[in-house]
């Protein structure tokens, strides 16, 4: 029996790179897929249902079960269709798996407005669309094992210098994410991210010098097929406990990142003096930051 035997996934961003790879290995362990691309240029501009039309195919080709789907989650009701043709093709979801995204990269002082927009509208944005309308679907069929599993990044995690529209939005994309993880488990919903690393039409738009300062891993290590077996597994039933997390996912590493907690905190006996904060920041809080180092971004 293939681990997702029988159940049912629209998944975002499908049609090339990360996604077409998870796309696949999720069709080729027994899951229905409706499979979405708006089928652009990865700056936004174009557009076409051949790359979902192509990976819909290919699936069928080999045997599995898949529908495409060409809209664009940024759309409220768009991302409602998706939500809809899965029930309509495959009679319910389980899984809701959101890649879709675009690059406008630029560095802060040189970023338009229309550059923070475009990509904020359709990372967080079209994350919270199809999640916003998965979840009434769940909240309406109570009881399952239900999935939705949100694409997050390094860049986002540790702050990419040149990418400050894709970090936050990817960032957002977590909080997102955790709040769902509290809100949606009682509906037999688990909530997590993952944060890839891997050579696609994205990270090829990454100059070389900002590349080798991200410390890019070799091409051995950048097939996108290496990023669907942890997705696999969050998509299944086994991965009941893993709610609210993110897993990195890089090469033939994977990885679970810590959620945030207090690393260091200051107390006063009553309101704080400005000269005692002076006093602790520097004794107390600047101690534990250079006792830990710092982190080094990734894509």
């Amino acid at each position: 029996m293939a681990y997702l035997d029988g159940r049912v996934a629209v998944l975002t961003g499908g049609g090339n790179g990360i996604g077409e790879a998870v796309a696949k290995a999720m069709a080729a362990e027994g899951c229905a897929v409706v499979v979405n691309d708006l089928g652009v240029n990865v700056d936004g501009s174009g557009g076409s249902s051949g790359p979902a039309d192509r990976v819909a195919e290919e699936i069928l080709q080999a045997g599995g079960r898949a529908v495409s789907n060409p809209a664009d989650v940024a759309d409220f009701e768009a991302a409602r269709g998706l939500v809809e043709t899965a029930v309509r093709e495959f009679g319910k979801l389980d899984i809701m798996v959101n890649v879709a995204g675009i690059v406008r990269d630029r560095m802060i002082f040189n970023m338009t407005e229309e550059d923070w927009d475009a990509v904020i509208r359709v990372h967080l944005k079209g994350t919270f669309n199809t999640t916003r309308h998965a979840s009434v679907y769940w909240r309406e069929h109570r009881g399952g094992k239900f999935r939705l599993i949100n694409f997050t990044s390094g860049s986002g995690l540790f702050g990419s210098p040149g990418q400050p529209n894709y970090s936050a939005a990817k960032m957002g994309i977590v909080g997102l994410t955790l709040s769902c993880a509290n809100a949606l488990t009682r509906y037999g919903v688990t909530s997590n991210c993952i944060a890839p690393t891997a050579a696609t039409r994205m990270t090829s738009t990454i100059p070389d010098e900002l590349a080798a300062a991200m410390q890019r891993p070799s091409s051995s290590e950048m097939a996108p097929e290496q990023v669907a077996p942890p997705v696999i597994y969050l998509a299944s039933e086994e991965s009941d406990w893993l709610n609210g997390r993110v897993i990195g996912a890089r090469g033939n590493r994977i990885t679970l990142y810590s959620n945030y907690e207090v690393n260091r905190e200051i107390v006063s006996t009553g309101q704080w003096e400005l000269s005692a904060v002076f006093r602790e920041f520097d004794r107390t809080l600047r101690a534990a930051v250079e006792g830990r180092g710092r982190f080094d971004a990734l894509t």
